[in-house]
C-alpha cells in the first residue's frame, strides 16, 4: 500500500461534501494538500483542519467552468514549486434535472463537460507527464454510477466522456506506477446529490481514494464505493487489488 505521508495532493472540489472529507482522510494520512475551491473563503474551515492534522496545506480558487482560470490556477500551484504527485479530481457539477428533457437546453452540455471532463483532462494533461518523469503518480477521477436518466443528460454524458478519458490515457501508463482511475461515491447527501440521496456522505470512503493508495501498477478501474463500505483503508486496498482488473 502506499505511503502518503510527505507527498503533495491536489483535490478539487475539497471545500464540502466528499471533497472535505477525502481532504481530511488524506491529511490524517500525513499527506499535504493543495485545496482547490471557488473562492479562497469556502476552504478557510478545512484548510483550518487540515494543518490541525499536522500537514502542509494551502487554498487555491479557480471556477473550473472557465478553462482560462483553471489554467491559471496550474500555474499558480507551479509557480509554488509543489512537486503534485497525487490528483483527485473531485470536483463535479449537475446543473439541472429536466422533467421535459426534450427541451434540455445546449448549456447544460457545455457547462457540464467544461466542469466535469474538459477541467480534469486539463489537469491530468498538465500533471501526467511530470508523474512519468519521476515515475510516481496517482490520479483518481470522480465518475457517476447514473444510468438510462435522459432528465441528467449533460451531467450522465460528460461522466461517460471522464470514463472514456481515463481508460483511454490510463492505457498509456499500464504497468508503471503511474496509476489513473476512477472513484464513483455513489448518491449521497451532498450538495451535488441533494438531501433525498440514500448514502451518508462519509459512505464514499475508503472507496473514493482508494486508487490513490493502490500499488499494483494497473490503471483504468472502476471503484464503485458502496464495494468498499465498512472496511479499513488496508482492507479496501486489498480488495481492489486482488478483484479488480484494468480493461486492457
Amino acid at each position: 500500500m502506499v505511503d502518503v505521508k510527505g507527498k503533495w495532493a491536489l483535490i478539487t472540489g475539497a471545500s464540502r461534501g466528499i471533497g472535505y472529507l477525502a481532504a481530511k482522510f488524506m491529511a490524517e494520512h500525513g499527506c499535504n494538500l493543495v485545496l482547490h475551491s471557488r473562492t479562497l473563503e469556502h476552504s478557510e474551515k478545512v484548510l483550518g483542519e487540515v494543518k490541525a492534522a499536522g500537514v502542509e496545506a494551502y487554498a487555491i480558487a479557480a471556477d473550473l467552468a472557465d478553462a482560462e482560470q483553471v489554467a491559471v490556477m496550474l500555474k499558480k500551484i507551479d509557480e509554488k514549486g509543489t512537486p503534485i504527485e497525487v490528483v483527485l479530481n473531485n470536483a463535479g457539477v449537475q446543473v439541472a434535472y429536466r422533467n421535459d428533457f426534450y427541451e434540455t437546453p445546449v448549456s447544460d452540455f457545455t457547462t457540464s463537460f467544461q466542469v466535469n471532463t474538459i477541467a480534469p483532462a486539463m489537469i491530468c494533461y498538465h500533471y501526467m507527464p511530470k508523474m512519468v518523469e519521476k515515475g510516481f503518480g496517482r490520479i483518481v477521477n470522480t465518475t457517476s454510477g447514473i444510468r438510462l436518466d435522459p432528465q441528467q443528460a449533460g451531467y450522465s454524458a460528460s461522466k461517460a466522456a471522464l470514463d472514456k478519458f481515463t481508460i483511454d490515457i490510463g492505457s498509456k501508463v499500464q504497468g508503471t506506477d503511474v496509476l489513473i482511475n476512477l472513484a464513483d461515491p455513489g448518491w449521497c447527501r451532498t450538495d451535488l446529490g441533494g438531501q433525498s440521496a440514500p448514502n451518508p456522505p462519509e459512505s464514499a470512503l475508503p472507496g473514493v481514494i482508494t486508487g490513490v493508495f493502490v500499488n499494483d501498477k494497473k490503471s483504468g478501474r472502476y471503484f464503485g464505493a458502496g464495494n468498499f463500505i465498512g472496511m479499513t483503508l488496508e482492507q479496501a486496498v486489498k480488495h481492489a487489488e486482488s478483484t479488480m482488473d484494468s480493461p486492457y
